[in-house]
């Protein structure tokens, strides 16, 4: 594999690039607008697969699971080649019941990570305050997840565009690709000024819009759709200073190094639609104000509506696709910034060697076709 052309520039594409490009490959990413401040510019960073544990997504826990594990090497290679901080913090997250019915909720929850071994532990609500004074003092339990950690997603984003570009890798910006040509041995991509690349394969990486790119038949694209997601920026002042990650029933906190305190978020069936509602700000800042109430005099810097590519099964999409040189790389709801690591050596490893990994074949675009097809490539 001596050429990719990479569609989309978040987290994953820039990801997957950059390792392509460690190993001498000859990188073209593709980006509708500026690299990194899309989808992944509007995240927060959570790399939380103990505290976003459900009942019945254990093979994607799993992959979570793994994909952080491998997040302390990734960032010390990452800061080293890119010579920035992408602000990557360890005390764990605060899972957190504000009354008695989510505290039996939080319990059920608590019981089922014991039952696989997670590295949680029950507190009081007192205990959890001994640890983060900023907690409301009427919560009924908590449980603390130390090894939920989190990264500043911004800080990731302009790392990840650094590193690419001194790897060589090449990066276009503000050039939407209209359309994708899908063959076995050049598939090739044309923007929407009508300018064609070609490579060796083509890596669609596009996230919600990974549906939007044509030239691939409809039963070939993958299926994900936007799934709303609206969040607030407060910034943090003195004397208030979360910080852990708090969970709560209604929405969750994530402080930055930089003083920066996000909250969120909604989860919204709406297509494409980016407006930021009174409603959906009203029902993230409650659901906040319950647990962390020292975020009321807080000043608010930014909103936003962001769109998660959410798939059929609301697991990621990665590997070879019904379209002929084209891999997938999409899908991963909300999960992108904690899958970066996994997915970019997974899918790197795959169009380099050509053989499809053990952790990333459960998530094959072809589980979602009518008949089990496996690609040549």
């Amino acid at each position: 594999m001596e050429s990719v052309l990479i569609v989309g520039g978040g987290t994953i594409g820039l990801s997957i690039g950059w390792r392509l490009a460690q190993q001498g490959v000859d990188v073209q990413l593709f980006d509708r607008q500026e690299a990194g401040r899309g989808t992944s510019w509007l995240a927060a960073g959570m790399l939380a697969p103990d505290a976003e544990l459900q009942f019945e997504e254990l093979e994607l826990y799993a992959f979570n699971r793994e994909s952080l594990s491998r997040w302390p090497d990734f960032v010390t290679e990452l800061e080293e080649a890119s010579g920035q901080s992408v602000d990557y913090r360890k005390e764990g997250t605060l899972i957190v019941a504000d009354d008695r019915d989510s505290a039996e909720a939080l319990k059920r929850l608590y019981d089922f990570q014991r039952e696989h071994n997670l590295a949680v532990k029950w507190m009081t609500g007192e205990e959890a305050r001994e640890i983060e004074p900023f907690l409301a003092p009427r919560l009924h339990a908590a449980v603390y997840a130390s090894f939920d950690h989190q990264v500043d997603n911004r800080l990731l984003l302009e790392a990840l565009s650094e590193a690419l570009r001194q790897a060589g890798g090449v990066i276009h910006e503000h050039a939407p690709v209209e359309r994708i040509e899908p063959d076995e041995e050049a598939p090739a991509a044309v923007l929407g000024d009508g300018q064609r690349y070609s490579a060796d394969a083509v890596v669609l990486a596009a996230g919600a819009w990974s549906r939007k790119v044509e030239g691939i038949t409809r039963t070939a694209l993958p299926p994900v759709r936007p799934v709303k997601g609206q969040m607030l920026q407060l910034q943090m002042e003195t004397p208030f200073e979360l910080r852990h990650v708090v969970r709560g029933p209604d929405a969750y906190l994530a402080p930055k190094s930089s003083g920066r305190l996000l909250i969120g978020a909604t989860s919204e069936e709406m297509g494409y639609d980016t407006r930021v509602t009174a409603g959906g700000l009203y029902d993230v800042l409650e659901g906040a104000w319950e647990v962390v109430p020292g975020i009321y005099d807080l000043p608010v810097t930014e909103t936003w509506a962001g769109l998660r590519p959410g798939s059929r099964d609301h697991a990621p999409i990665l590997g070879w696709s019904d379209a002929p040189g084209v891999l997938y790389a999409t899908g991963h709801y909300r999960h992108g910034i904690l899958l970066t690591p996994i997915t970019a050596d997974e899918i790197a490893r795959l169009l380099l060697t050509g053989e499809t990994s053990d952790w990333i074949e459960p998530f094959s675009p072809t589980r979602f076709s009518p008949e089990e097809i496996h690609p040549t490539r």
